[in-house]
């Protein structure tokens, strides 16, 4: 039975995880939104990942043993960078863009990745499909008209040419993690990168002059903070790991279209974030350009895992 056509023997194992990555990944953006309350955003990212990274390799150490470790200096180094481009860059951009813009509208702008890969792809003289252009040329009009209108008043320039370099930053550490030399075990992998980019985000954090006053941290941003570390960062990514080994990629790859829609939804629910007309009509363009990517691309040939990895892990 191919994982390209068919779900396999334990269909409700694998709608069960797949739903955890739906609504895991796409809830993470609320989650930055507490967090951020009343921690840092480059110091609440730091604090998420230096504790999952600890965490997922001592699991990986009991589960697989120490030969999941096993790497040379070319495949640490080449995780390390990995974690950050997509954490330090990525996510941590995530957190400082959503002073300034609302979750949902983050969500929406992230969504571009698959688009912005196809883009490195084209510089590498890879050459997509005319669906797959197409599509991107359809999402990056929905890109435009979001940095154009903020999403008709739900941000403002500076938290949207924020989340805009994040994006390109988690794409090129996409990119890159295809074609460096990586650990062969992905949770291993996984832990370094998570202990690079939480490394990174301390030492950005310091030069930014950020300061974490513990006594004045609300128990909200610690809730949110702890939601991160174990729903975002631990059980969305085995959960999304375990999908790859046993789904079809086509059916995994959804991720990419429906997490957008449950932050902006969770958004508007829980924190009252303005869901503006604007802001829906050019996130449905950004949606329908990242579906036609990955449907077109997904009938073309099976992409890496590391391309499919999403911002909000």
């Amino acid at each position: 039975m191919s994982r390209d056509t068919a779900v396999g023997p334990r269909p409700l194992l694998v709608w069960g995880a797949l739903a955890i990555v739906y609504v895991v990944w796409g809830s993470t953006y609320l989650g930055i939104r507490f967090a951020i309350e009343t921690i840092p955003p480059l110091s609440s990212g730091a604090m998420r990942f230096l504790a999952a990274s600890p965490i997922l390799a001592l699991a990986v150490l009991a589960l697989r043993g120490r030969r999941a470790f096993r790497m040379t200096a070319k495949e640490a180094g080449g995780a390390a960078l990995v974690g950050l481009l997509l954490l330090t860059g990525g996510n941590g951009m995530v957190a400082v863009a959503e002073q300034h813009i609302s979750s949902g509208l983050a969500a929406l702008l992230v969504a571009s990745v698959p688009l912005w890969l196809v883009i490195l792809r084209l510089i590498a003289r890879d050459r997509p499909r005319t669906l797959t252009l197409t599509g991107v040329l359809l999402g990056f009009g929905g890109v435009a008209g979001l940095s154009l209108t903020g999403g008709g008043g739900s941000g403002d320039g500076v938290g949207i040419a924020i989340i805009l370099f994040g994006s390109l930053s988690w794409t090129v550490g996409s990119f890159l993690s295809a074609r460096i030399p990586m650990p062969a075990d992905p949770f291993a992998a996984s832990a370094v990168e998570m202990a690079a980019g939480g490394a990174g985000l301390v030492l950005v954090a310091s030069v930014a002059g950020e300061h974490v006053d513990f006594g004045a941290i609300s128990g909200a941003s610690w809730a949110g903070l702890a939601y991160l570390i174990a729903m975002g960062s631990l059980v969305g990514f085995t959960a999304y790991v375990w999908l790859l080994g046993n789904a079809p990629i086509s059916l995994v790859s959804t991720y990419a279209y429906v997490n957008p829609a449950v932050a902006v939804a969770l958004g508007a629910l829980v924190m009252h974030e303005a869901v503006t007309v604007p802001m829906l009509v050019a996130g449905l363009v950004i949606v329908l350009g990242v579906a036609l990517v990955v449907s077109t691309e997904r009938r073309g040939r099976t992409r890496t895992a590391a391309e499919e990895e999403p911002a909000a892990a």
